[in-house]
């Protein structure tokens, strides 16, 4: 399976000095001196040009406590030689039906690989599981109608939420994948989410560090379908 940031008011005010002298003697007044600027050069903005890869998701894509995991996934492929500019979509509190409506500007991008994780809050929130996956799969169709590659992220809930929703809510993300062709992983928080060095007291969103693993965890992913930068 092919599972892969004021607004000032500045007041200038312009003064203009005139000096005049009078003496007894009347002498030969001097030429006014000008002052000749030199004209200000325009730099042109520096574009970007490097392919896309548009992280997708809610507060655990936006991050919510030191550098986000997709901050630490553009470290990780600039130290590797891997000519991508990673852009963070995410938005803290998002459902599903929140990144349906925001999945126009994702195409927008034209990205080379979107890496997509909702689910979170709609469990939370007790949304039925089958609105949840009709959500996910039609941002997955919209992205695959565009060329877009998916790569999909998946979480689970605590068990506290109950075996019958849970079970099909975490089965939720491989029948995705399955069904769609996309490279996946099951669970975004796998290796940080049983040790409280690496999370925040929610329990629900990893620290800094913990973010750090996650993106080693994402970037290990979808190291196998990069391009690295040609050597100049």
């Amino acid at each position: 399976m092919r599972t892969f940031r004021i607004s000032s008011i500045v007041a200038v005010s312009l003064a203009w000095g005139f000096l005049s002298s009078c003496e007894r003697d009347r002498k030969t007044p001097k030429q006014e001196e000008r002052t000749v600027e030199a004209p200000s050069s325009t730099v042109a903005p520096t574009i970007d040009d490097r392919p896309v890869i548009v992280t997708f998701g809610d507060s655990l894509t936006a991050g919510v406590a030191g550098r986000s995991y997709p901050e630490n996934l553009q470290d990780l492929l600039d130290q590797g030689g891997f000519r991508y500019r990673v852009d963070n979509q995410g938005v803290s509190g998002d459902t599903t039906t929140d990144g349906l409506a925001r999945i126009d500007n994702v195409i927008a991008e034209h990205p080379q690989l979107v890496l997509l994780e909702f689910g979170g809050n709609d469990g939370l929130r007790g949304v039925p599981v089958s609105a949840t996956e009709k959500n996910l799969e039609e941002m997955i169709r919209r992205l695959q109608q565009n060329s877009i590659p998916v790569v999909l992220l998946g979480i689970t809930l605590p068990p506290n939420y109950g075996p019958d929703y849970v079970k099909p809510f975490t089965a939720m993300f491989p029948k995705l994948a399955q069904e769609h062709h996309l490279k996946f992983m099951p669970f975004l928080l796998v290796h940080v989410y049983q040790d409280p060095t690496l999370m925040r007291p929610d329990g629900i969103h990893p620290n800094g560090e913990g973010n750090k693993i996650v993106a080693r965890d994402v970037f290990a992913l979808i190291k196998p379908n990069l391009t690295r930068a040609k050597q100049k």
